[in-house]
């Protein structure tokens, strides 16, 4: 894997910083979108990707995260700013980009499951549920794409209750989901993300948009 400098891209006028690492390749390859938790770096999630992502030929984009309640309602077009940043930096198949979110990059990755649904081809998100509060945002996709959910049944901050609601509730809006529990596992993603991130992406990997 070759990870280039820090780039920057400026999106509703304000800057955004994140990290591009990209195989030695020449062909168009699949990427995926990391959303980082709260508190995290972007680097921490290109961490515990990078060697799934030198096997696959995956790209691996990871955006800093303002850890602020007004970027939520600015992350899907944030979302796009730095997808199509990266992509004019390196070699993207645009029908192969995926997003995949954790704690608070989880509950990002279900805004942008919604409202960048022709963006990705697919999304996969560990430790995160939809808040009832918006679960009206499911009706705002165009496309029910497929998503992945990863939850540890000791988890410390969100119960197997609302995490098995939220899948109810995309199942019953026509979203594919593939929902799995991991016993004895808590919060914590970096324990357990080899086995998640390898089962994201034979899931995710399966999928693509039509172009």
């Amino acid at each position: 894997m070759r990870s280039g400098p820090q780039r920057s891209v400026v999106c509703g006028g304000r800057s955004y910083s994140y990290l591009l690492s990209t195989p030695n390749a020449h062909e168009r390859l699949p990427a995926i979108l990391l959303l980082h938790g709260a508190g995290g770096q972007a680097s921490d999630m290109l961490d515990v990707w990078k060697s799934l992502a030198a096997r696959e030929h995956i790209v691996l984009i990871a955006p800093q995260l303002p850890r602020e309640l007004w970027f939520e309602q600015e992350a899907p077009a944030v979302f796009r700013c730095v997808v199509a940043d990266a992509e004019s930096a390196v070699s993207v198949d645009s029908a192969r980009v995926y997003l995949f979110g954790y704690s608070m990059g989880g509950y990002l990755a279900f805004d942008g499951a919604m409202f960048d649904s022709d963006l990705f081809a697919g999304t996969g998100v560990y430790a995160a549920a939809i808040n009832e509060d918006y679960d009206a945002i499911v009706d705002s996709a165009r496309r029910k794409m497929p998503i992945a959910i990863y939850i540890g049944d000791h988890d410390q901050f969100f119960s197997l209750d609302q995490v098995r609601r939220t899948r109810a509730l995309l199942e019953s809006h026509g979203f594919q989901v593939r929902y799995t529990e991991l016993p004895n596992q808590d919060h914590a993603y970096t324990p357990v993300s080899d086995r998640v991130n390898a089962d994201a992406w034979t899931y995710l990997s399966a999928f693509r948009l039509a172009r």
